[in-house]
């Protein structure tokens, strides 16, 4: 999009370009989304920001209206595979919190120096502005949904000082920390503060653009649930699906719900663009930023639906599809590196790995009781067959399946592992490193369902087309 076209999209308060691009106005010093409710500023006084980063980076705070740091990530760091796509995914993942700058090179195989151009000379904010605004965004969410003392919040975030908090939330938001706190959303609503404890968990609103059909990803994850650590549970339409995850500094309870279409519509239609609630149970906040980012990619938020639905839609074999499941998601994982293995062995032998060998959870709530074993654990336990040469591959680094993995270095590397075929490797790629343009195995697929083949499969699988396939 040009400059004009950018406008027209803010005139129109566009939603579908929420996350896409960001917007500032000279005369306010405020930077908002796309669809800000707001009067709208004269197009002489609007400068444009690929990131809220770089708005932040030119000076502008955030409008307290809009709320643009709660907006869905561009759908561009999924489709790109290049060095700024892989990087994006991985300060997304809270790297550079904890491994730093050079971290953040090392894995994409650059220097510090070539990655801060790159991203600079692109986006216009480096990768330390990058995650400055990650964890000011995150810092929002733990003052206004938890009571947690200002001074952890501050660490819990990643600042590495009370000082360095207080500075970045006055920039960001033009208030101090207690004054953010005293905004938050007041009442019922599951954006307000709820939980008077950490132990109650922290509620959160997973922000989505466009139409979701929430039933079929909800669907998928029941036929794929592994008793002892994920469950999905409630009437159709409003389901929970929970499960136990591992993270950097600890372990989380996670669950997210589906939001029904609406009422007198189906059970599990799709809505249109807004949110689905969550609650996080994390035994250390800092791994916040990470939660939400790998929930963010397991439902595929971050999506565009428009682009896909368009493309698809006038498909004559996928365009039918389109036109009754608007907005259908391609489900990503997690952890990455459990569903390499889960894909590997199947649901029934992924259970007796969970009970086995997964770390039991010192507080297990309900049927969750066992995080999933690491690569290491199951390579020294089991190094025989499929299983032990994934594991050691996983383990070892030999396989890298992280957010900034290489997605056709992966592959290669996967392909030549024995007993890993190329449907199960097209598994990984399209979930495990959430590609959205892999092509279903054994289908003959056109070039013009290119770059959404992975959206195209789970039309497919939701069809229940494939064995005709």
């Amino acid at each position: 999009m040009d400059e004009d076209s950018r406008y027209e999209a803010v005139r129109s308060r566009d939603a579908r370009f929420d996350g896409e691009f960001f917007f500032a106005v000279e005369t306010t010093g405020i930077y908002c989304r796309p669809s800000c409710p707001a009067v709208t500023p004269k197009r002489a006084n609007v400068r444009f920001y690929a990131t809220a980063a770089a708005a932040q980076g030119s000076g502008f705070r955030a409008c307290r209206r809009c709320r643009p740091d709660a907006v869905p990530g561009s759908a561009e760091w999924n489709v790109r595979a290049d060095a700024v796509g892989r990087a994006m995914r991985l300060i997304g993942d809270g790297i550079v919190d904890r491994e730093g700058v050079a971290g953040l090179a090392a894995r994409l195989g650059y220097s510090a120096r070539q990655v801060q151009r790159q991203l600079t000379a692109e986006l216009g904010a480096g990768p330390v502005a990058l995650a400055r605004a990650q964890r000011a965004h995150t810092a929002r969410v733990l003052l206004q949904t938890t009571e947690l003392p200002v001074t952890e919040i501050a660490f819990a975030a990643g600042f590495a000082s009370v000082r360095q908090f207080n500075d970045t939330i006055r920039a960001v938001y033009a208030s101090t920390p207690s004054e953010v706190r005293a905004a938050a959303p007041k009442g019922g609503g599951r954006s307000g503060r709820r939980t008077a404890t950490p132990s109650a968990g922290i509620p959160l609103r997973l922000a989505h653009r466009g139409p979701y059909q929430t039933g079929a990803v909800f669907d998928l994850l029941a036929e794929e649930a592994v008793p002892g650590m994920e469950e999905v549970s409630g009437p159709l339409g409003r389901r929970t699906y929970r499960r136990t995850l591992r993270l950097p500094h600890g372990s989380a309870i996670v669950a997210v719900e589906e939001r029904a279409g609406g009422a007198g519509r189906e059970a599990g239609a799709a809505h249109p663009g807004g949110w689905l609630d969550a609650r996080l149970h994390l035994t250390d906040p800092r791994d916040l930023t990470t939660a939400v980012h790998r929930l963010r990619r397991l439902f595929d938020l971050d999506a565009d639906p428009y682009a896909v639905d368009e493309r698809l839609g006038t498909d004559p074999r996928i365009g039918p599809m389109v036109a009754a499941r608007p907005g259908l998601r391609s489900p990503g994982a997690a952890d990455p590196e459990e569903l390499a293995v889960r894909a590997l062995v199947g649901r029934a032998e992924a259970e007796r790995l969970v009970l086995r060998y997964g770390k039991a959870l010192d507080s297990p709530c309900g049927s969750l009781t066992h995080l999933f074993p690491e690569a290491a654990v199951l390579a020294g336990a089991e190094p025989d067959g499929p299983l032990g040469t994934l594991a050691t591959a996983l383990a070892d680094g030999a396989v890298r399946l992280d957010a900034g993995a290489d997605r056709d270095e992966a592959e290669r590397a996967l392909l030549g592992l024995p007993g890993l075929d190329g449907p199960t490797v097209a598994v990984i790629r399209s979930r495990a490193l959430g590609d959205p343009d892999v092509a279903p195995p054994g289908v003959d697929v056109p070039d013009s369902w290119r770059p959404w083949r992975s959206y195209a499969w789970q039309h497919l699988r939701t069809a229940g087309e494939l064995e005709q396939a």
